[in-house]
């Protein structure tokens, strides 16, 4: 009887975990569709203009700062102002313009890294690279926002894991939360999203007459 009872239990074990196993999976098949519509709606539009509020926050290293921004994206190419500092990438250089230095550096390539979410990606960083899994749904001023987990595949990151908050109806981003291994929490959360918008056709033309007294930095 003791033996019957023991398969019975091996057994039952064995169901409950592919129901788990299938569960998960179902989930994570999920949080992938909802990935690719979000990089296909992103995909779809000709240009996007945001403005965000960017926070980072560290309780141990008593950090707590706010700043906003905004940035321009169109195709692979960007213009980001954030922090007093203008970022633009014309699809072949990169120009980090820092008027309290009077510095500008030009860089033939755009920043790379495992860890860098560089503008020009900033909305489809999550194709490569990470594990996705259905989370939490959360309502934010009458807005259903469903979140992603991500976990980074490369054990060097220095991140934990990343929230993808998702905008059920609209399928943008709302916000990304990115927590640190070291306890460090950053945020950015979209205020404005707007797309399609009129652009100078030098929108992201660098103009070196502009900063006659900069001093020039190549890399």
């Amino acid at each position: 009887m003791n033996k019957t009872i023991s398969n019975m239990k091996n057994v039952i074990s064995l169901v409950l975990v592919f129901l788990l196993s299938f569960s998960m999976n179902a989930q994570d098949k999920k949080a992938k569709d909802l990935l690719d519509q979000v990089t296909a709606k992103i995909k779809s539009y000709d240009n996007i203009v945001i403005d965000f509020k960017y926070s980072l926050y560290n309780s141990k290293e008593n950090i707590n700062k706010e700043s906003k921004g905004n940035v321009i994206l169109d195709g692979n190419k960007y213009y980001l102002s954030f922090m007093g500092i203008t970022k633009i990438f014309d699809g072949k250089k990169n120009y980090t313009i820092v008027p309290e230095d009077e510095e500008i550096t030009i860089s033939g390539i755009e920043e790379k890294g495992d860890n860098s979410i560089t503008p020009a990606k900033m909305l489809t960083f999550f194709n490569s690279g990470y594990k996705y899994f259905w989370d939490i749904t959360q309502d934010v001023k009458g807005r259903k926002i469903q979140y992603i987990k991500l976990v980074p595949t490369n054990a060097k990151d220095s991140r934990k894991e990343i929230l993808l908050g998702i905008d059920s109806q609209t399928k943008n981003i709302y916000n990304v939360i990115e927590i640190g291994k070291n306890g460090t929490k950053t945020t950015l959360t979209v205020n404005s999203f707007k797309t399609n918008q009129p652009l100078s056709k030098n929108q992201f033309t660098f103009v070196a007459s502009k900063y006659p007294n900069y001093y020039i930095n190549k890399i």
